[in-house]
């Protein structure tokens, strides 16, 4: 009912969700809720990272890191959605734009290894960013 709606509302919850709700829904707005707390005027805050996508500046523990435009448009999907495993295809069509007939599997698994060597602290044992084994990649904090 509408009262029980407002009341939660206006009991502090930041969203409120009636059933029945379809699994995708539920999806994007836990979503966009881990988003919004991630979120303080453009930048995204992960741990000592700061990723500001909007002014491509980008660092770790305040030490400046250099990302192509591939590799900043791959990290920003993932730390968006993070906690989320977001599949291969998905990725391929996302970062390269369609311009995938040209683009194979082996460009996305570079494209990690560079963000890895830039972002972690150990990229043979990520601490960030994670395979999932034939799925796709997560960004795991």
């Amino acid at each position: 009912m509408e009262l029980d709606i407002v009341t939660g509302l206006e009991a502090g919850a930041n969203d409120y969700i009636t059933k029945p709700f379809s699994l995708m829904v539920l999806r994007a707005r836990a979503a966009v809720q881990l988003r919004e707390r991630t979120k303080t005027d453009g930048r995204i805050f992960i741990d000592g990272f700061i990723f500001d996508f909007d002014k491509m500046l980008f660092s770790k523990n305040g030490q400046h890191i250099e990302l192509s435009k591939t590799e900043q448009r791959l990290l920003r999907i993932l730390v968006e959605n993070k906690g989320a495993t977001i599949k291969r295809s998905y990725l391929i069509d996302t970062v390269w734009q369609g311009d995938t007939e040209y683009v194979d599997g082996h460009a996305l698994t570079v494209t990690i290894k560079r963000l890895r060597d830039k972002l972690e602290d150990d990229s043979t044992n990520p601490a960030y960013i994670k395979t999932v084994y034939g799925i796709g990649y997560t960004w795991a904090v």
